[in-house]
């Protein structure tokens, strides 16, 4: 482990962080903040525009070169491209954060997710988000273990939610006057799988140098309707939703030398909603 001082341990100067669905909003503020730390972002995204706009605008602003690739996790030959590009391009890879999943908005376009009850969610549906969701994730960390292990080195963090520690609570999303809608059974399911994953990989290469840990943010404000953020922030103990930075900054912490004695381990940033 280098020797540095508290805050060096947050220096990610000359590391190369993939991070999937880094187009999205959380992937975004994800990307900025840990080239603000010094690392080369790598954005892997399904929206290959989308990851190559905000490389740009991270290398801007940061003076840090990031890459954006577009990237489909369900695919293994996708993800052997992104990895054999970055491998190309930067010659190692440090970071996985396993961040790409689908979790559908309240919109007409996603109402099949949202106004099915589990009874009658489409298996079509069912195999999508999980392919994304579960098997993205596999196929990520499959592909750059073997690098990791090489190098001696490495952190993989895969991305949680509150939902797959606890399940949601179905009041929050229901509006009077208007049909039932839920929260689809594919996040709770997949977000918990994430959990597993995490144990399993932090166990599987233990004497390699490579930690694993999870991160479960709680909600993120993202523009939800008023109603919606007075129910949410009222079953949290600090009463409010987060903002994406914080839970950049919790990323930040685990994807450096500032966890190099956690491995294995899921970091809650709920606000307390898990606490009550």
């Amino acid at each position: 482990m280098r020797d540095l001082g508290v805050l060096g341990k947050f220096d990610l100067s000359d590391q190369v962080v993939i991070i999937t669905g880094g187009a999205g909003l959380l992937g975004k503020s994800y990307a900025k903040t840990l080239a603000t730390a010094g690392a080369h972002v790598v954005v892997a995204d399904i929206n290959g525009e989308g990851a190559e706009r905000l490389a740009k605008t991270v290398t801007e602003a940061s003076g840090v070169i990031s890459l954006g690739i577009e990237t489909d996790v369900s695919q293994p030959e996708s993800v052997t491209a992104m990895v054999d590009t970055v491998l190309k391009r930067f010659g190692r890879i440090d970071v996985l954060v396993n961040n790409a999943a689908l979790d559908p908005k309240f919109d007409p376009e996603h109402a099949v997710e949202h106004t099915n009850r589990f009874e009658e969610f489409p298996l079509s549906a069912w195999r999508e988000a999980l392919a994304v969701n579960v098997t993205g994730m596999f196929l990520c960390a499959q592909a750059v273990t073997p690098t990791m292990v090489e190098a001696g080195r490495g952190v993989i963090v895969n991305i949680s939610s509150t939902y797959g520690v606890v399940g949601p609570d179905q009041r929050l999303y229901q509006r009077e006057g208007q049909s039932p809608r839920y929260k689809p059974v594919t996040y709770t399911v997949s977000k918990a799988a994430a959990l597993g994953l995490t144990r399993y990989l932090a166990t599987y290469f233990t004497g390699t140098g490579i930690r694993v840990n999870a991160l479960t943010p709680g909600g993120v404000y993202d523009g939800h309707d008023d109603e919606f953020v007075r129910r949410y922030s009222a079953k949290t103990v600090m009463g409010r939703m987060a903002e994406a930075d914080e839970m950049a900054s919790a990323l930040l912490f685990l994807v450096s030398d500032a966890s190099s004695y956690m491995t294995g381990a899921n970091l809650v940033v709920d606000g307390g909603w898990t606490a009550w």
